[in-house]
């Protein structure tokens, strides 16, 4: 690389991931995002960037697979060389000590960059994510709740949120403590209340974001107490959305970026994995505007003994786009439908769902020689993607209005699939006309 990157990040799924790139490229901050470590020659030809990602898993793995896996990627985000490390967990937080447990990806973190004080920031106003106090808040169809009553979130089939003190969450999955800049203390002297967080002995800072004002001064810290060598910070996509005034006033970004629509395709396909009622707002609107849904069942395709079921999947959908529609295959509509609870964690069968409906929408891309698609479920997409033979990710279009879902540009070797748009979308994330709105490649 020809010049030191600004930041490097691990996402702990693929959308949000996705979220991070988003935030910085439509910035001018030159991303790509790998789903894999890359080889000298694929990183080789993104030199000129600024931000380098990796996609991964973590959100819905062990600790036990954190100790493995997150370590070397930790340990290769490291021989980057970046000013930042950012592990990127989702903007609800949702975690718990045995799935996705961000208590231990700060440990190693810590360990891999040494035992340094650890910012955190979760709220991003940009995505209605606030946090006051220490208390996390999101929003549902326009309204703001305190994460542990919010109506999808504290009742999520695998991480439910049952305590928006995030100091309080954090302590169930580390014996690490956690320091906290609230809200005030960002709007009267921060840096003095940053420097004595930072001097507490405790081993995350929490910095408090609710809106543009504490988000900016939130930003500004980070960047004032980076180590060098690489400081390692935990947090939502709000670290970046933070972190991108500080750079502007720094001269560090290329400003506000323009991008031209894609247009339309003729034919798009979707496969999702969500139970998120959103979701289910979404394919149901698909349906209702000239989409074709396929049901496929899920504890089918989460077993061993899936191909029927991939095949009867590939057939519909192939069939749909014959015919000059477009088609939404989908395991759920929304969390009435949930059959999750039926599914194990210890088998690899929610790893395989995914996986499976990768394979489906692989064959759907290259059948009909499609060239955009979508992918639902934050972890559907990460274990979903991979079995397109995509190597990296760009950005090819933001979408202002429902951020953190945007329209990227896939990069393989696979000539099929090189070049293919893709849009990658969180289970809660989207207005319904999402699917209608990515096949019109026109968000205006």
């Amino acid at each position: 690389m020809s010049t030191q990157p600004l930041l490097s990040y691990y996402g702990d799924d693929l959308t949000g991931s996705t979220d991070v790139m988003e935030a910085l490229a439509s910035q001018g901050v030159e991303t790509v995002l790998f789903l894999r470590v890359p080889d000298a020659d694929l990183l080789a030809r993104f030199s000129t960037a600024k931000a380098f990602g990796l996609a991964g898993t973590s959100r819905s793995e062990t600790p036990e697979w954190m100790e493995t896996h997150l370590r070397e990627a930790f340990v290769w985000l490291k021989s980057l060389s970046a000013d930042l490390c950012h592990y990127k967990v989702c903007s609800t937080f949702d975690s718990s000590p045995a799935i996705g447990n961000i208590g231990r990806a700060i440990e190693i973190g810590r360990d891999v960059f040494g035992e340094q004080v650890v910012p955190l920031i979760v709220g991003a106003p940009q995505i209605r994510r606030y946090t006051a106090f220490g208390h996390l808040f999101a929003a549902y169809r326009g309204e703001n709740f305190r994460i542990d009553r919010h109506p999808v979130m504290s009742r999520h089939p695998v991480t439910p949120m049952d305590e928006a003190d995030l100091a309080i969450h954090l302590s169930r999955q580390t014996a690490l403590t956690t320091a906290l800049v609230d809200i005030a203390a960002l709007r009267n002297d921060a840096d003095a209340a940053t420097d004595a967080a930072y001097d507490s002995g405790k081993a995350i800072v929490l910095f408090d974001v609710d809106a543009p004002d504490t988000q900016k001064q939130a930003g500004h810290q980070l960047w004032r107490k980076r180590l060098h060598g690489g400081q390692f910070v935990c947090g939502s996509s709000g670290v970046e959305y933070a972190l991108v005034p500080e750079w502007s006033i720094q001269g560090l970004t290329g400003g506000q970026q323009s991008f031209a629509a894609p247009g339309p395709v003729d034919r798009l396909a979707v496969v999702s994995g969500s139970v998120s009622p959103t979701t289910e707002r979404q394919i149901r609107h698909a349906i209702d505007n000239g989409f074709d849904g396929v049901q496929i069942d899920p504890l089918v395709l989460s077993s061993t003994d899936a191909e029927a079921e991939i095949a009867r999947g590939v057939a519909a959908g192939l069939k749909s786009l014959a015919a000059g529609r477009s088609v939404v295959l989908y395991t759920a509509l929304g969390s009435q439908t949930d059959r999750g609870a039926a599914i194990g964690f210890e088998d690899g069968s929610r790893h395989r769902l995914g996986q499976n409906l990768g394979r489906i929408l692989y064959q759907l891309v290259t059948g009909a020689g499609l060239s955009r698609a979508v992918i639902a479920g934050g972890d559907t997409s990460s274990h979903a993607l991979g079995q397109l033979n995509v190597q990296a990710l760009t950005l090819r279009l933001p979408l202002p209005q429902t951020p953190g879902s945007p329209l990227c540009v896939a990069h393989s070797a696979d000539p099929q699939i090189d070049g293919m748009e893709v849009a990658l979308k969180g289970g809660q994330v989207g207005n319904d006309d999402y699917f209608s709105m990515i096949r019109a490649g026109n968000p205006a």
